[in-house]
């Protein structure tokens, strides 16, 4: 029988990164967006008004099984009056593939203990950014559903990915759109005629703050004109970017690289390699430069390293933009999973939320757009 434990102070979720790891390699849900380095970054520059509720199962002394878990606050934005458990990394910083995390195995026991606990607890989940098939997450939804419980799951995005094994940069290449591999083929020759090209990743500590800043300015310059962007867009935000490259960088993960014209930064990616993955993050590019696209080059430089290194795939991950597709023709979907508890309680929370997205949908219809926006960011501020 395994054991449940709740954890709430930050002190022994500190503690926890020893096992943390360790148990996510034996996992199969081993992703950059589940270790221990991100998700403690994110609570401590991130968590907001959220609570800390972590749930580890144990047997005897080893770790088995992690709920990654924090009590979040009434959504006023999404008018819903009533707390609820979401995973840590939710929210506008883009965590994707979001999960429990089970040893091999385990999993059917770990999800039997872990639904005991949340069956007592009696508390609706929302679980965003959950892969929509094979989670565990939907898994333990079908686990309570004999209690009583209900689920919704709705399909929220759309990942795709490249797979590069077996790869060469010409093997790959040949793979694309005939257009495509031109048009890059084209813009990078144009590149090199017209100017002195560097391709730099950012491998030393004292390189990292200023490539970092040079990716939020380039980020900010491109999409100013568009009405800006939300990827870095608070305090908060660039505090935990700042944290977590300098922990990834040490790690070995970072990948941030700057195409530099003539001595220059006319653009930055930002990306990360975690085991055999090479994540695509977020990039950002000087407008001066956008007649000789050096977004289109830069991405196409970032996966020629990846290949390069070894990396067995290449994830762009969320987002269904036209350029992406461009590169890679497969995807993963990713769903928003809610899990209600039964009787009363669980049929108020259900009807909350309805009514919140009707409320929403009548005031993207009803407002202007802008102030639609402002009007959900200064809800959002207050959950």
């Amino acid at each position: 029988m395994l054991r449940v434990e709740r954890i709430e102070d930050a002190v022994t979720f500190e503690a926890l990164a020893a096992e943390w790891d360790p148990l996510l390699a034996a996992s199969g849900q081993d992703h950059l967006f589940l270790t221990w380095e991100w998700l403690r970054t994110w609570w401590r520059h991130l968590g907001g008004r959220r609570r800390l509720s972590l749930l580890v199962a144990r047997d005897g002394r080893q770790c088995v099984a992690l709920a990654p878990l924090a009590m979040a606050p009434p959504r006023l934005d999404r008018l819903v009056p009533f707390r609820s458990l979401e995973f840590l990394g939710a929210g506008t910083v883009g965590s994707d593939y979001l999960d429990l995390i089970v040893r091999r195995g385990e999993e059917d026991a770990a999800i039997d203990a872990i639904g005991d606990h949340l069956a007592r607890r009696g508390c609706m989940l929302h679980l965003d950014r959950v892969r929509r098939e094979g989670s565990l997450a939907a898994r333990l939804a079908e686990r309570l559903h004999p209690r009583g419980w209900t689920r919704r799951q709705a399909a929220a995005d759309v990942c795709p990915f490249i797979r590069l094994g077996g790869h060469t940069w010409d093997s790959y290449l040949s793979s694309l759109g005939s257009a495509h591999r031109y048009n890059f083929q084209r813009r990078l020759k144009n590149l090199h005629r017209r100017h002195t090209v560097e391709f730099h990743r950012v491998t030393r500590e004292e390189d990292r703050g200023p490539a970092l800043a040079g990716l939020l300015r380039l980020h900010e310059a491109r999409w100013r004109p568009r009405g800006g962007s939300d990827a870095f867009g608070s305090a908060a935000l660039v505090s935990f970017h700042e944290d977590l490259t300098r922990r990834a960088l040490a790690r070995g993960w970072l990948r941030l690289f700057e195409l530099r014209l003539d001595g220059r930064a006319a653009a930055s990616l930002y990306a990360f390699r975690h085991r055999d993955t090479f994540s695509f993050y977020q990039a950002g590019f000087d407008p001066a430069y956008a007649k000789e696209s050096v977004g289109l080059v830069t991405m196409g430089l970032a996966i020629k390293s990846a290949i390069e290194e070894g990396a067995a795939e290449y994830d762009l991950l969320h987002g269904d933009e036209p350029y992406k597709a461009h590169w890679a023709q497969e995807s993963r979907g990713l769903a928003s999973l809610e899990i209600y508890p039964p009787r009363l309680h669980g049929l108020a929370c259900r009807q909350a939320v309805d009514l919140g997205r009707t409320a929403r949908r009548v005031a993207r219809r009803l407002l202007p757009p802008a102030v639609a926006d402002r009007l959900a960011m200064g809800l959002r501020a207050w959950a």
